[in-house]
């Protein structure tokens, strides 16, 4: 089982993503929480897998949550829940080890994905946002891009196309077909990319592969 924190200030909400959640018969919901801080006290006892945060709260907010998750209990995998118009909230959350972001209108069968998603070990960001989210933060930073480019140099030429497509945002099956691999294989790829870029997730790997210049 799958054991899952929920964070929000609205009951309400918190409700409704306990009922779609339990939905799954893998999943289950150990803790709820109203604001941060409480989520951070909670994870802790519970030792959840993941943990769902929202970003605007009460007491500590979700990135300062964030934060203290990933410096006290780092097996717990962070989802931020948010809504669009806060685009550098969300980045921020990315580059500081969140396993990605949903939006609070995604689909229950969406919600129950990025969960599975995260406990595996992977990034997850709500369909079509990885190539909004990736090129707001690439914008302005080519002062960064020789680095970034000094830092692709030790990939070979497969996982150079592999990275590409992270880039755009596609997941490994996608990128499985693209490429005539099986799904397991892109999964190998990239966590060797990942090994060797020193990134923690898939996200930052993209992040990088903007930042290049690199494209599919």
């Amino acid at each position: 089982m799958i054991r899952v924190l929920v964070t929000d200030d609205e009951p309400l909400i918190r409700a409704g993503i306990r009922m779609i959640l339990t939905s799954a018969d893998d999943i289950e919901v150990v803790a709820e929480a109203g604001d941060g801080r409480e989520a951070v006290e909670l994870a802790r006892a519970q030792r959840v897998d993941v943990a769902l945060l929202d970003i605007q709260m009460p007491v500590m907010d979700g990135l300062t949550a964030l934060a203290e998750l990933r410096r006290t209990v780092p097996d717990t995998r962070v989802l931020i829940l948010t809504t669009f118009g806060a685009q550098q909230n969300v980045l921020h959350a990315l580059t500081e080890g969140s396993a990605g972001f949903l939006l609070k209108d995604s689909a229950p069968a969406e919600l129950i994905r990025a969960v599975r998603a995260a406990a595996a070990g992977e990034a997850y960001l709500s369909p079509g946002a990885t190539r909004h989210v990736v090129d707001s933060l690439a914008s302005g930073r080519t002062a960064q891009a020789e680095q970034a480019r000094r830092r692709l140099e030790s990939l070979t030429e497969r996982e150079l196309e592999v990275l590409a497509l992270l880039g755009e945002g596609l997941s490994n099956a996608n990128a499985g077909q693209r490429l005539h691999m099986s799904e397991a294989t892109v999964k190998t790829y990239v966590s060797r990319i990942l090994t060797k870029l020193d990134c923690e997730n898939r996200v930052q790997a993209a992040l990088l592969a903007r930042d290049a210049g690199l494209e599919a």
